[in-house]
C-alpha cells in the first residue's frame, strides 16, 4: 500500500475534508452492510466475466456463420475475430476486480483495514477498465464518463466510512 499512499492521502483529503459529510446513520448502515455488498459485487462480477467471455465466442460464431454463407454465394468477409486484446485485458481486469471484492468479505467483516484497502484497489481497477473498454469496439467516451462518475461516487462512499476501519475494535463484533 505504501506506492498508492500519496494518492489515499490526496483522496482522503477531497472527499473527508471538502466533500460534504455523509450522516453517522449512513456511515454505519453502509459499514454494516459493505461485507455483504462486497461478497455481491465480486459474485456479479465473475458472472460478468462469465457472460462476456460466451457472448465474445457467440458473435465470433454467428461471424464465422455470416462469413461461410458470405463465401458461398461469392461475397466479401465480413468480420473478423471480435476477440481482440482490448476483450481480452477487459475480462482480465473485471476478474482482477471479482477476485478484490471477494477477499474483501471476510476482512471488512471484521472491520479490517485490510479489508478497506482491497475495496480501494477494486475501485481503482475499476476506472482501469473503464479505460480499457474505451479502446475496445465495445466501450466509447459515453461509457467512461458513467464509469468515472460510478467510480466517483464509490470512492466517496469508500472514503467516507474510511475512519471506521482504521480504529481498534475494542470490543468483539456483535453476532
Amino acid at each position: 500500500m505504501s506506492a498508492l499512499q500519496p494518492l489515499e492521502t490526496t483522496l482522503n483529503d477531497f472527499f473527508v475534508k471538502k466533500a460534504p459529510e455523509l450522516p453517522a446513520n449512513g456511515k454505519k448502515s453502509l459499514v454494516q452492510y459493505l461485507p455483504w455488498i462486497n461478497l455481491g459485487l465480486g459474485l456479479v462480477s465473475l458472472y460478468s466475466v462469465w457472460v462476456l467471455w460466451h457472448w465474445a465466442h457467440f458473435a465470433n460464431q454467428l461471424i464465422n456463420y455470416a462469413n461461410s454463407l458470405s463465401a458461398i454465394t461469392g461475397g466479401p468477409t465480413v468480420s473478423t475475430n471480435r476477440m481482440g486484446l482490448a476483450v481480452w485485458l477487459a475480462l482480465g481486469v473485471l476478474l482482477v476486480e471479482a477476485i478484490l471484492y471477494l477477499l474483501a468479505f471476510p476482512a471488512t467483516r471484521d472491520r479490517k483495514k485490510s479489508g478497506w484497502d482491497l475495496m480501494f484497489y477494486a475501485a481503482l481497477v475499476n476506472i482501469v477498465y473503464a479505460v480499457v473498454v474505451l479502446f475496445s469496439n465495445y466501450g466509447g467516451i459515453g461509457s467512461l464518463l458513467g464509469s468515472l462518475i460510478g467510480s466517483a461516487i464509490g470512492l466517496y462512499l469508500l472514503f467516507q466510512i474510511r475512519a471506521s476501519y482504521l480504529k481498534k475494535q475494542l470490543a468483539p463484533k456483535e453476532a
